[in-house]
């Protein structure tokens, strides 16, 4: 038997770990039961899904046009912009900065793409402390974890697990399980940060090329911390993030947050259009934008996959997959996991690396059904399913396309369909696989180690019919 892979032992701890499934079962609930009640007319929903995807898809349709005016108006505003191929580039491109300006600590708002960029690491290793304030983030920092979700990084911990690890991270607190108590521990802790952090961070939702215009969208207020106290602004964002024009945000930003979490509107609204003015009183000095590809361009190319970059990083998908409820997003071992991940993780960094991923679904549909950009889902998922066994790789941007084709399992295949479209090679072996229907193992390997082995009928479908006197030449 086959070694099982790193992912398939990770889904298995998982799966072990009743206590942690429960957390991912009732806050998924939550959330799907939230979602629901910010839609309860479904028409003005579909409507309202249709313009989000049009948008999205205008973008992209433009999207070398739109990041070349977007470069321009930034930089007109006083925005710096950075191009960054692979997350190295990236890295370097930030510790640049920092190095520049004789940093040595960074205060960060939430941002998938520096979790992509392995940011943290990257600048601890050279000596340069990099501090999440994002409250969820910060949780799993302390820890010494990775986000289980990409709205709600520590989504996997209890109350009670948290507050064990503030008393244990902070002695000096009195130790509390209560949430709002926690709350605000965090935020006396983070708030001397923020004064005395040369440079923040932030993410990008939306990048408007209009007006080079930077909006966040937040709830807990660390983001505009991060982005007006720190003398120093880096954004961070994939090239995907650019929409066209100011007036297409509304409808963007009246479906991001039903979607993720069930919030009518989220707390926080920041549009950056760049550094501090004469006449104002706060506000970063310089603002840097990293716009990072880092396969991008490739998903880019093909017209099916496109829409994998349609993505607005809600989470929908995620609250509503049965997978992920079950297994939890550490067991999919990449930034993000999921539905999103699935699709977007193998395209990413190669089918040979994350591939095992898009057999990780029961194409149910459901998160295609929810995504607020519809993004078909389960039908990309299929297409990668095709690309990782499919024996012209050159013809598809899939990047190691055919590494996951195996040739005995081709080659049955192969014998299967001509045995099928030869009727008299199908007939007997119809008629020889029922009388053998004994013989039949029931460890059939991967497939029986969650089923029970198919039990043949004891007469074939030509013989039934026959036998019911039904015409079936």
């Amino acid at each position: 038997m086959a070694k099982p892979t790193e992912f398939r032992v990770d889904v298995e701890k998982a799966l072990g770990k009743t206590e942690i499934r429960a957390h991912f079962r009732k806050a998924m609930d939550t959330l799907m039961i939230n979602r629901r009640n910010q839609f309860p007319d479904d028409a003005a929903l579909q409507a309202l899904r249709t313009q989000a995807q049009a948008i999205r898809a205008n973008a992209l349709s433009k999207l070398p046009e739109l990041l070349q005016q977007l470069e321009t108006n930034l930089i007109k505003n006083g925005v710096q912009v950075h191009w960054a191929e692979t997350t190295d580039e990236a890295n370097q491109i930030v510790l640049g900065i920092m190095q520049k300006h004789n940093a040595k600590s960074i205060i960060k708002g939430k941002s998938m793409v520096s979790e992509e960029m392995g940011l943290n690491h990257f600048l601890e290793e050279r000596g340069i402390e990099a501090l999440e304030s994002d409250l969820g983030e910060f949780i799993i920092q302390l820890d010494g974890e990775t986000p289980s979700h990409i709205i709600m990084p520590a989504i996997h911990k209890s109350k009670e697990q948290i507050s064990a690890l503030f008393h244990e991270k902070f002695p000096d607190i009195p130790y509390t399980d209560n949430v709002d108590e926690l709350t605000a521990s965090a935020r006396r802790i983070l708030r001397d940060k923020f004064y005395a952090a040369p440079v923040g961070l932030s993410g990008v939702n939306f990048a408007v090329a209009e007006t080079g215009t930077l909006c966040l969208v937040e709830n807990e207020g660390n983001g505009r911390m991060s982005t007006t106290i720190p003398p120093v602004h880096i954004a961070v964002t994939g090239i995907e993030k650019v929409v066209e024009k100011l007036s297409d945000i509304p409808s963007l930003l009246s479906i991001l947050p039903r979607s993720a979490t069930g919030q009518p509107i989220t707390t926080y609204f920041n549009m950056i259009s760049g550094p501090r003015k004469p006449d104002e009183k706060d506000g970063p000095t310089e603002v840097h934008l990293v716009l990072l590809d880092n396969g991008r361009s490739r998903i880019y190319s093909d017209p099916e996959l496109l829409a994998t970059l349609r993505c607005i990083r809600c989470g929908a998908c995620i609250n509503h997959c049965p997978v992920y409820v079950r297994i939890g997003g550490h067991s999919y071992g990449t930034v993000y996991p999921g539905p999103i991940g699935t699709i977007l993780e193998p395209q990413k960094s190669g089918l040979s690396v994350h591939g095992e991923l898009i057999q990780a679904s029961s194409l149910c549909g459901a998160c295609g059904e929810v995504c607020p950009v519809r993004i078909p889902i389960p039908n990309i998922i299929n297409r990668l399913r095709y690309d990782s066994v499919r024996k012209d790789t050159e013809n598809t941007p899939t990047q190691e396309a055919g590494t996951r084709r195996k040739s005995l399992e081709a080659a049955t295949w192969k014998a299967w369909s001509w045995a099928a479209s030869t009727p008299s090679v199908y007939n007997f072996g119809s008629k020889t696989a029922t009388q053998l229907r004994g013989l039949v193992p029931n460890n059939l390997g991967a497939w029986t180690s969650v089923r029970s082995a198919p039990k043949l009928a004891e007469q074939t479908l030509h013989q039934q019919l026959k036998t019911l006197g039904v015409d079936h030449e």
